[in-house]
């Protein structure tokens, strides 16, 4: 048996393993989830020194962990770390990562980096031998930028380690509001007998991001906002609001009720994009922090069709969900740093009071910047002239009901899972074709009917015509 046990960390000096891979992996190392014999090994292109590397990570630490930041953590944390200088693309660095780790086992190569580089990576760690019969391999999505791409990377990727050993990180699947979806659902008698068409008269998803896309606007171009947020992260979403109870928790049997709800999804081609969809690209405006460019502008003045905002509306046809309207909302530089799931329940069937009293039950899911459950009901005013109803929350805010328990970052689960062999909150390869197949159909409508994202103002909620796409129906978007 190795003595040692190794995570190999690729994109090492990025900003996504500086901002929450180490810090994850520190929390987890301060509350003794890691193994005593775990060493963690950096991999990238910058030419730097252990020491030089190590100074890198304890300043984003000191950053990122604030008042929970231990110099005695930090010590036994910063004597797992290494690092090792090279191009992911050419075999030289794998050489040097072999001998690095001949007497190792190797429980998990940690992909982040981008999608491009994923089957280089996996095809140069097979035929370096560092692919041991425990190794697993985790990658963030999206993955690809389509169907095709995703299969021709899925196919480097198992080439090099079986399906059941892949990891898809899909980072919202670690936070706990969004796992608390299947306790609220299929915990709760409250809940179930009322999540279905009967009851429940649209849903809405919204990410709303204050941000633009700053220096990831070379990724960011040639993906844009359904491709980056709809795919991945909206689709888990509503897979966990629309699936069917599982028969157990079993990672297959959840992975093959949210493939059900994608395979039922109505495709929105050519001759539905106007009507079902809307892209929008920001201009320059005016956030709290003062005026900001606009996307071209950030581009250097160039021009670009790339989407920085997605609304459309999407329709699950099975027994369930018939005729009840899935409106989706994404968008950076937007007025508020928002995701929700609300779901509307339908109004009373006959109301004793007056019309402008009506509203109906409204349960609201709140993912950042405040993860909380709120479910609105009427109540009577205390009043005696008269009989009034106002809406009143019953709100459980999960940050104040676990006031004593640390804030987990969503990467501190997911990498604690994929050490242990978890696959229950990651994506199966399915899952991303079933999603790619219902994207590649909006993304060839627009093209075919050469939909140009509309211009709206940064600090407002996108071009009106997402607007019109919930009142159509009657309703309007929650904000």
């Amino acid at each position: 048996m190795a003595d040692k046990q190794a995570l190999v960390i690729f994109g090492a000096t990025g900003d996504l393993a500086l901002k929450m891979i180490y810090p994850s992996l520190y929390f987890l190392d301060m509350e003794g989830h890691l193994a005593d014999n775990l060493i963690v090994v950096g991999a990238a292109r910058s030419e730097l020194e252990d020491n030089a590397f190590i100074a890198k990570v304890h300043d984003s630490l000191v950053d990122h962990a604030g008042a929970d930041f231990r110099e005695d953590v930090w010590a036994r944390f910063a004597g797992r770390l290494s690092y090792c200088a090279g191009d992911v693309t050419q075999e030289t660095p794998y050489r040097g990562l072999n001998e690095r780790l001949k007497d190792c086992a190797i429980p998990l190569h940690y992909l982040s980096t981008s999608p491009d580089f994923f089957g280089t990576i996996a095809g140069h760690l097979k035929s370096a031998g560092l692919i041991r019969p425990e190794t697993r391999i985790a990658v963030e999505k999206p993955i690809g930028r389509d169907l095709k791409t995703s299969r021709e990377i899925e196919i480097a990727l198992e080439q090099a380690v079986p399906e059941d050993r892949i990891h898809r990180v899909d980072h919202y699947l670690g936070k706990d509001t969004v796992q608390n979806l299947i306790a609220l659902r299929f915990a709760n008698t409250l809940f179930e007998p009322l999540w279905n068409k009967d009851s429940i008269e649209h849903v809405q998803i919204t990410v709303a991001e204050t941000v633009g896309v700053e220096r990831r606007w070379s990724y960011y171009d040639s993906y844009g906002a359904l491709r980056d947020i709809v795919q991945n992260h909206m689709l888990q979403l509503l897979c966990l609001v629309a699936m069917e109870p599982p028969p157990d928790l079993d990672a297959n049997s959840v992975h093959t009720e949210k493939v059900k709800v994608l395979r039922s999804l109505r495709p929105i081609g050519a001759a539905e994009v106007e009507r079902e969809t809307v892209r929008g690209q920001y201009r320059r405006g005016f956030m709290e922090s003062g005026a900001v460019p606009g996307y071209s502008e950030e581009a250097g003045g160039g021009t670009s069709d790339t989407e920085t905002f997605v609304a459309l509306r999407a329709h699950i046809d099975n027994w369930r969900w018939a005729g009840v309207p899935f409106f989706l909302r994404t968008g950076k530089r937007l007025p508020t740093r928002s995701t929700q799931i609300v779901v509307q329940f339908k109004p009373v069937p006959h109301s004793i009071f007056h019309r402008t009293m009506n509203a109906p039950n409204r349960l609201v899911i709140r993912l950042q910047p405040q993860e909380e459950i709120a479910l609105q009901i009427m109540n009577k005013t205390p009043e005696l002239e008269a009989v009034r109803l106002r809406p009143v929350t019953l709100d459980l805010n999960l940050i104040d009901a676990f006031r004593t328990t640390r804030r987990r970052i969503a990467y501190e689960r997911l990498i604690f899972d994929a050490l242990n062999g978890s696959m229950f909150l990651f994506v199966r390869r399915d899952e991303v074709e079933s999603a790619w197949t219902w994207i590649d159909r909006i993304e060839a409508g627009w093209k075919e009917r050469d939909m140009r994202p509309l211009p709206y103002t940064a600090g407002t909620w996108g071009p009106s015509s997402s607007f019109a796409l919930t009142e159509r129906q009657g309703y309007s978007w929650v904000e």
